[in-house]
């Protein structure tokens, strides 16, 4: 039996090493470089305002997801749908709220009162509920939450409707013909069977809008970027805070793929064992 052994060749060696003496060069001028401040570095990567900012900063990640993640398969959905009404409504959810920046909807959010200063909680086009003053109910928070949420359900729409497609007909079809109604036989049937497609770029979603969040120190929301802000707006070491934000933002997204393999690497051994 014969096994293919690949060649090592000389020039493989030594851009191997090459390569390595070059990282070591930076790492060894960024470590002894002192006006990196690492003192400060140690000094606030515990501290207390950092971890309070960077629980927000989490929590804010999670929330969102599930917001877009719900969102994103309602109008993933819905922009499948045979209806022209139901698809349109969908498509132009989508088309608006990819089309223009993130940035610009959180702003948008959290000055709505300028436009709706007052805002009817109740059955519409009735006298049944109550008018509340859109500032008290608009936090900072919740335009966070909005702008980030919104935003991501119409980008994992579009996730989750591709994974929907790669799922052959004929699934559908032959659950159909099982006697299962067709929204079983689409939980049931084609998005387990999408759930390899979908996770992948969903858990690239996840980490982006951990980096994404830190959008929202424009309204002043203390996450991990304002706090560290706060903090060398007063001691005015800019260079070692952002530096403990970067640390943090390293962590969390490490802590983050490691939980997308581990998903991926489930769903991958489902998908084997089926077949």
């Amino acid at each position: 039996m014969l096994v293919y052994v690949p060649a090592r060749t000389w020039g493989t060696r030594a851009a191997a090493a090459a390569l390595l003496l070059v990282v070591a060069y930076f790492g060894y001028s960024i470590a002894g470089n002192a006006n990196f401040g690492w003192a400060v570095v140690w000094q606030y990567l515990f501290d207390a305002r950092v971890l309070s900012g960077l629980s927000l900063t989490v929590w804010l990640t999670a929330v969102t997801m599930v917001i877009g993640v719900v969102l994103g398969t309602i109008f993933a959905i819905m922009a499948m749908s045979r209806n022209v009404v139901i698809s349109t409504v969908a498509k132009a959810y989508i088309w608006f709220f990819r089309g223009t920046p993130v940035l610009v909807q959180l702003i948008f959010w959290y000055n709505l009162g300028a436009l709706f200063p007052e805002i009817f909680v109740g059955i519409p086009l009735t006298a049944w509920g109550v008018s509340l003053p859109t500032n008290d109910l608009i936090s900072p928070i919740t335009a966070a939450v909005l702008g980030l949420g919104l935003n991501e359900g119409a980008y994992m729409s579009e996730i989750i409707r591709s994974g929907l497609l790669a799922v052959e007909p004929g699934q559908r079809q032959a659950a159909i013909s099982l006697g299962m109604t067709g929204r079983k036989a689409l939980w049931r049937i084609v998005l387990p069977q999408a759930m390899p497609i979908i996770i992948p770029p969903t858990g690239n979603q996840t980490i982006g809008m951990l980096k994404t969040s830190s959008l929202v120190s424009v309204i002043a929301l203390s996450d991990l970027l304002y706090s560290v802000q706060t903090i060398y707006s007063r001691n005015f070491q800019t260079i070692p805070l952002l530096i403990v934000a970067c640390l943090w933002y390293l962590v969390a997204t490490t802590v983050l793929s490691w939980i997308q393999s581990r998903i991926e690497r489930h769903f991958a051994r489902s998908r084997n064992a089926s077949k």
